[in-house]
């Protein structure tokens, strides 16, 4: 459904750039496709400003045609897929290729979990082609994002059931929005944002709510979700130009060299496993701290990794488990260093239980900025029972 609905948008944005492109002509879409020069020129200008190509025939409102004019045995839903692989095609050697390439990769069509003939599943695909397009997507209206929403609100569904994976990918609503808020204070205009484990892209998308955004930047490790991202970051109407969200272990095989970023945020994985080489003692991110974050807990390596990129005018929030106030050993040190040496740490809050998908563990934000002069204090904020109480979150 996901995948329906971003084909939808996709396709309802060619229709309207080439209802603009084509208002001075006087002819539709498809005479003009029928036309060499036409759809030449056609190519080029939805290339340069949306990034793709769906062809006419292709078009998510020629589907719904085809499935209204006659019983639902006219659609066939390998012409679903062919048009689908056709959008990635038309981006290859543009600049748009790497934020299209392999995006419908989870799109299974052909899963026989639809349905066990093609006539099944196209039935089914049918009816769900029908279903979403009776929702208005309301694009005109800058205030409302219906579409962006149902997306935002079936990921959080799919959270919500997919029990203990669920954190992978999706962030609550209402923790994401206090790190948008945090990253923002007293700002209006981001030169750019990161997350490290951007997940779905709720969070970078989040921060854009609360000001403007010029560039957002991520990195993933789950594929899936890494396609989910790049869906959510079109969806919300951010430009093929304005987003780079990459795949890969962020601490491992981070993908952002040493650029620096005025706001950045995260919800890593709660005391995940990483390699701890000793390699990483040379390596900037983590050198100046003596010690790295042990294997089994990365909590720290992430917290390095984020500071490593923060630029000097910016505000980093990130959401960790309690341990990270108080474990000792190697953690106590970068503690350490962080607060003494460098006084990077700004402020702790603390977070009720059960606030997040698939763990009831208690969690705090830390809020990190580099130029805090002469202020040595850190603001505490318990706010573990600041919360109204709704099924299990």
């Amino acid at each position: 459904i996901l995948g329906l609905i971003f084909y939808r948008y996709l396709s309802e944005k060619t229709e309207q750039r080439v209802v603009k492109l084509l208002e001075e002509d006087d002819i539709t879409y498809d005479e003009a496709w029928n036309d060499s020069e036409y759809r030449e020129g056609l190519k080029e200008e939805l290339i340069a400003q949306i990034g793709y190509v769906i062809e006419p025939q292709d078009l998510y409102s020629a589907m719904v045609a085809e499935i209204e004019k006659g019983e639902q045995g006219n659609f066939d839903v390998e012409v679903l897929e062919k048009a689908i692989s056709k959008i990635e095609e038309s981006t290859l050697g543009h600049d748009s290729q790497e934020d299209f390439n392999h995006l419908f990769d989870d799109m299974d069509l052909s899963s026989s979990r639809l349905g066990n003939s093609v006539k099944a599943r196209s039935s089914l695909i049918a009816k769900v082609i029908i279903n979403l397009s009776s929702i208005d997507f309301m694009h005109e209206d800058a205030e409302i994002d219906v579409l962006g929403d149902a997306y935002e609100y079936l990921i959080g569904q799919f959270a919500a059931n997919a029990g203990k994976k669920a954190g992978e990918f999706y962030t609550p609503q209402q923790v994401s929005k206090i790190l948008a808020k945090i990253v923002t204070v007293d700002k209006t205009d981001l030169k750019n944002v990161y997350d490290p484990t951007c997940g779905s892209g709720s969070l970078l998308l989040r921060i854009g709510n609360e000001a403007n955004v010029r560039h957002y930047y991520g990195q993933e490790l789950n594929s899936t979700t890494y396609n989910l991202a790049r869906m959510n970051m079109l969806l919300h109407e951010v430009s093929f130009q304005d987003f780079d969200i990459e795949i890969g272990d962020t601490l491992e095989y981070p993908h952002f060299g040493d650029m620096r970023f005025e706001a950045v945020v995260a919800n890593p994985p709660y005391s995940a496993n990483w390699s701890a080489d000793a390699k990483f003692l040379d390596d900037e991110r983590f050198s100046s701290y003596g010690k790295l974050a042990p294997k089994s807990k990365a909590d720290f390596a992430f917290v390095q990794h984020m500071i490593y990129h923060l630029d000097d005018n910016g505000t980093m929030a990130v959401v960790l488990p309690h341990g990270v106030l108080f474990r000792g050993a190697a953690e106590g040190v970068i503690r350490q260093y962080l607060i003494e040496e460098k006084n990077y740490l700004d402020a702790v809050i603390g977070l009720p239980a059960n606030v997040f998908y698939g763990t009831s563990i208690p969690t705090c934000i830390l809020v990190f900025k580099k130029s805090r002069q002469d202020d040595n204090t850190v603001l505490f904020i318990d706010a573990s029972n600041e919360f109204e109480k709704a099924k299990n979150q």
